[in-house]
């Protein structure tokens, strides 16, 4: 009994993203709902581009790369925050938080530094599209890929091996509904202040420079676009651009708004309000914009229905 008395007392508790009652019981099911349209999404949109010889692109090998991040990336927080609702239960392990901390921040991370790579991408391809094959072969698309997995992975490794060695309080409520590395740091029984510039230094290079580079692009290619003749070939430039523009900003601004602020600025329930956006909202997103939008993708759907 001692030995499980220790154990609890080294869990953490989340409070969770909605609360016991009938209204949070639709609550529970729009989240569900919302989850499974977006792990079918994202698997329908990989088998696309891995089937159909038409989609095997440097823009569709990146976009597969995105789709497959965020199948995992919504599969981090929310199967446990519904089994949490369904055992009535709101208890996670310190080594549970922990893997869930650093494999959100891991993903969090290669997401934003891939989307800066997608645009990179369009812009090579719209800007100068003579040298797009040799500036964006395969095996820079490879290096891309697995720049944005090593740097995010050690990004994530560190700042989940030092918050997890701190001293928390004998109070371990976490008020969200996932162990996120800001919604910690209340509970660490010591002056945090100085580690929170880490994280705003992180934040600035993993989310706002990525985040402004898209920015550049997209006005760099908007520019060329106007410039063409063909209103066709504008039309189609600019269905593409908008909807990776669409995509990032509502990642890129919600992202910020967590890990840009010390943890005195932040409300819980408007973290968790924002945090709704970047693990749920995004991944469910992308595969339809991305699909939707593109006749490449919805033709390649359609070859293989028939």
């Amino acid at each position: 009994m001692k030995m499980g008395n220790q154990s609890v007392e080294t869990d953490f508790i989340l409070s969770g993203l909605f609360q016991y009652g009938q209204m949070n019981i639709f609550l529970f099911v729009a989240i569900v709902i919302l989850f499974s349209v977006a792990l079918m999404g994202n698997i329908i949109l990989v088998l696309l581009i891995r089937l159909d010889t038409r989609l095997h692109t440097p823009m569709y090998f990146l976009l597969s790369q995105l789709s497959f991040i965020d199948m995992m990336y919504i599969s981090t927080t929310v199967p446990k925050m519904t089994t949490n609702f369904l055992t009535k239960s709101k208890n996670i392990t310190f080594l549970g938080c922990e893997i869930q901390a650093f494999v959100f921040l891991a993903l969090g991370g290669t997401e934003a530094l891939l989307l800066g790579f997608m645009s990179y991408d369009r812009y090579v391809a719209i800007c100068h599209p003579l040298h797009y094959p040799v500036l964006m072969n395969k095996k820079i698309c490879w290096f891309m890929v697995t720049c944005a997995w090593a740097s995010s992975s050690s990004n994530a490794l560190i700042h989940t091996l030092y918050v997890f060695q701190l001293p928390f309080c004998r109070s371990r409520v976490a008020d969200h509904f996932f162990c996120e590395v800001p919604s910690l740091l209340p509970l660490v029984c010591q002056d945090t202040s100085q580690y929170e510039h880490t994280i705003l230094l992180s934040g600035l290079i993993i989310l706002l420079l990525p985040f402004m580079a898209i920015l550049a692009s997209y006005a760099h290619v908007l520019t060329v676009v106007f410039q063409m003749s063909s209103g066709k070939g504008q039309k189609k430039a600019v269905s593409t651009c908008s909807s990776h523009l669409i995509v990032a900003s509502l990642f890129y601004v919600t992202g910020l708004s967590t890990y840009t602020r010390p943890h005195y600025l932040h409300s819980p329930e408007q973290d968790k309000a924002v945090a709704v956006f970047y693990t749920i909202i995004t991944p469910l997103l992308n595969p339809f914009i991305y699909s939707l939008r593109n006749k490449e993708v919805t033709g390649a759907m359609k070859r293989l229905l028939v």
